[in-house]
């Protein structure tokens, strides 16, 4: 039994009143309660099972409202069946929310639930074998139903997802945050870069990026961490940039006072600043990033979020690597709510990021090709023999390889990174494109040309997913843009029907 103080609506509750207010507040109580998803009732939206066309019109916005948190009627049962002697038509559908778990629904699971219900709620109309004959229906041919009012969430298969092309969002706020500093390669002239070779390409049309609420990032990221990046932020000197320069590997349970000091405190390396624009410009990446994501669940094959600054560093509480929130990561939880994700991470430096966020879940695949940690940053992730813990145990592949790698020998390990993730069988596929394994980027040490990318783009296309592509490192802007277009002419080789200017 819930017991409520007090009930608001806010920005992020999906439909504003009170009653979306109250929906909300019984789905976290169900998700606090380890609950597998909701059951309930509501009156049919149809013309056939509802004549009146006020009551169906009501009818009909309780189910969109509903269908906005994936909850929809249970059919293919006889659950509408008749009572004997009854003939009131507007019986009601078994509605089911899973409360944005990937766990699908099972006839095993329903069917109790269904005898609870028809034997609680309707014992004085419900005989005992009308009670059997509706629950054995709950069988085989038992699924929901398919989306009718909103278009949010639907995963089409390949051969009905939109034939247009990919729907591109870029960090329109990337540029405040800007490191003038000698030897800051993480600099806005590489999306710069990146479009002047895109956008005349035909292979990207821009959309547009609202904002999203902070509980995304903080579904990934330690609220603490959040909360402190947003204070040092907000309190850097102005045109500022605040370096880590103390470490707490002796008392890491007492972070000092004052905020400039404790950046050491999540911070793993001594390169990656605080300053006043560092916390705007990351979270406009992740809203980015959530907007490419939202693309791919409106049915298009491709969605690229160009960003800065990147994100595959930044591990659950901590922030480096140029990175602040780790953008791929929050969109891959996301995605995770409408199926199983894998991430395959092919930036020269290990995605460290994931691997910590995810590495005791086994919804969320990570995979890692990159230059050994012997020799490559971050230098302590990024080991063969770590493949997980706990429920995710064998859900993590590091694949580093050695200092010197060219097109070829890059393939060997792309390939066997494509295997592990086919017998994963994901829903979705999260790519952290990372441009420096290039020939000639100072931050890398292989050889790969601007056909390499668009073959290994061709490989990654061969699994047939919806695939979010979102940007991370890579830094010789001379190359950048058209090693760029060649690894998205590569991965539209397996959007079936895709007409582009090459």
């Amino acid at each position: 039994m819930f017991r409520i103080r007090y009930v608001a609506t806010a920005k992020n509750i999906r439909g504003r009143g009170i009653g979306a207010a109250l929906y909300e507040f019984v789905r976290d109580e169900s998700l606090g309660m380890s609950a597998e998803g909701l059951f309930f009732e509501c009156l049919p939206d149809d013309p056939e099972n509802c004549s009146d066309t006020d009551k169906r019109k009501q009818n009909q916005a309780r189910m969109r409202f509903y269908e906005r948190y994936g909850a929809r009627p249970i059919v293919g049962t006889g659950y509408e069946t008749p009572l004997p002697g009854g003939t009131d038509s507007e019986l009601p559908h078994l509605m089911y929310d899973g409360l944005d778990q990937t766990k699908a629904l099972s006839p095993e699971y329903a069917r109790p639930v269904v005898q609870a219900v028809l034997e609680r709620k309707y014992s004085e109309i419900c005989t005992p074998d009308y009670i059997r004959k509706v629950v054995r229906s709950f069988g085989t041919s038992m699924k929901l139903r398919d989306f009718r009012y909103i278009k949010s969430v639907p995963i089409l298969p390949p051969a009905e997802r939109h034939l247009s092309p990919i729907a591109m969002t870029v960090n329109d706020r990337h540029d405040i945050h800007h490191i003038r500093e000698r030897g800051y390669v993480e600099s806005p002239v590489r999306i710069k870069a990146i479009l002047s070779q895109l956008e005349p390409s035909g292979l990207v049309e821009t959309m547009a990026v609202k904002e999203y609420p902070l509980k995304h990032i903080k579904a990934v990221h330690d609220p603490e961490f959040v909360e402190y990046l947003r204070r040092a932020c907000a309190n850097a000197p102005e045109n500022t940039s605040v370096y880590p320069y103390v470490f707490p590997i002796r008392n890491a349970t007492r972070p000092p006072k004052e905020l400039s000091v404790r950046a050491g405190y999540y911070c793993i390396d001594t390169f990656t600043p605080i300053n006043r624009n560092a916390w705007p410009a990351a979270r406009r990446a992740v809203d980015c990033t959530l907007a490419a994501a939202d693309q791919i669940l409106e049915g298009r094959p491709i969605a690229y979020a160009l960003v800065r600054p990147p994100g595959h560093h930044a591990e659950r509480r901590s922030f480096g690597g140029f990175c602040y929130f780790n953008n791929a990561a929050v969109a891959a939880h996301y995605l995770s709510q409408f199926g199983k994700v894998a991430m395959l991470d092919i930036d020269y430096h290990h995605g460290n990021g994931q691997q910590d966020i995810f590495y005791s879940r086994s919804d969320v695949l990570t995979v890692s090709i990159h230059g050994d940690p012997d020799f490559a940053y971050p230098y302590f992730t990024g080991f063969a023999d770590e493949r997980g813990e706990g429920e995710g145990e064998g859900f993590n592949l590091n694949i580093p390889l050695p200092v010197l790698q060219d097109g070829e020998q890059y393939r060997r390990a792309l390939k066997r990174a494509i295997a592990v993730i086919k017998d994963f069988r994901p829903t979705f596929l999260v790519v952290p494109l990372g441009l420096d394994p290039a020939k000639g980027d100072p931050t890398g040490t292989w050889t790969l040309n601007p056909a390499d990318f668009e073959e290994n783009a061709r490989l990654i296309a061969g699994l047939e997913l919806p695939a979010l592509v979102v940007q991370e490192g890579g830094y010789r802007t001379r190359t950048l843009g058209t090693n760029a277009r060649h690894f998205f002419k590569g991965l539209t080789s397996g959007a079936v029907g895709f007409r582009v200017v090459h």
